[in-house]
């Protein structure tokens, strides 16, 4: 059989075979699901951290130095992560994807995004002053926020494979993460409406701004508030 031919047999069973489908209460791995049509439902709170500017990084500095930087900045938001219970799901070239579940999903997917805004102020960037102390090189990023329903299903071939999520909150934290860097954190109105108290007001002040996200034509929060580590 020719490559043609597999692929048009593969396809034609991808679209015609029924779903095996099921509610999930844990963050899946790529071996709880099957190849074939296999998903699982999550109620889930994705969160997308992404350097913002790095093709100008690429094509301006040296490549050794643009390194260290995407590996800084994957390493304090993996960290940071983890460390508010999220699960990391990927990581794509300058980006970090992660999952929250749970009751507290919302609050904790958007004190990450305070805490990683914290890291890039309070510690990568004066660290990197310190050791490049004539670079003009100033991180910035964007951490997008969504909450929805998702389904996770396994993508790709025999022993080249991954997770694909499929819902709004993925999409939609991945588009709010690659708006302008001006304000670091952007979330859904959803997951706004199911913060806890301690992540609306610091001192009875919000810390919150409603927007309107042209793009989608949907009202969304943003913020340049940290929260310290």
């Amino acid at each position: 059989m020719g490559l043609k031919d597999e692929i048009d047999s593969e396809i034609t069973k991808i679209l015609a075979e029924q779903w095996s489908e099921r509610d999930g209460t844990v963050v899946p791995e790529s071996d709880n699901l099957k190849l074939s049509n296999d998903g699982i439902w999550l109620d889930a709170t994705v969160l997308y951290a992404d350097m913002a500017d790095s093709t100008r990084l690429v094509d301006n500095y040296k490549t050794k130095f643009a390194a260290e930087i995407y590996k800084s900045f994957l390493h304090s938001a993996a960290k940071i992560i983890r460390s508010e219970n999220g699960e990391i799901t990927a990581y794509d070239g300058d980006r970090i994807m992660a999952v929250f579940i749970g009751d507290a999903k919302n609050t904790a997917a958007a004190r990450a995004a305070f805490k990683i805004n914290y890291s890039r102020i309070y510690i990568l960037n004066p660290l990197l002053k310190a050791q490049y102390p004539k670079t003009t090189y100033q991180l910035n990023h964007v951490v997008g926020i969504d909450t929805s329903k998702v389904f996770v299903s396994r993508t790709g071939i025999r022993g080249s494979n991954d997770l694909v999520w499929v819902g709004r909150a993925a999409n939609h934290a991945a588009k709010l993460s690659a708006l302008s860097h001006d304000f670091p954190t952007r979330i859904a109105s959803d997951v706004y409406n199911q913060l806890n108290h301690s992540m609306i007001f610091s001192n009875g002040k919000n810390m919150w701004e409603e927007a309107t996200w042209t793009d989608m034509q949907t009202k969304i929060y943003r913020s340049t508030w940290w929260w310290s580590i």
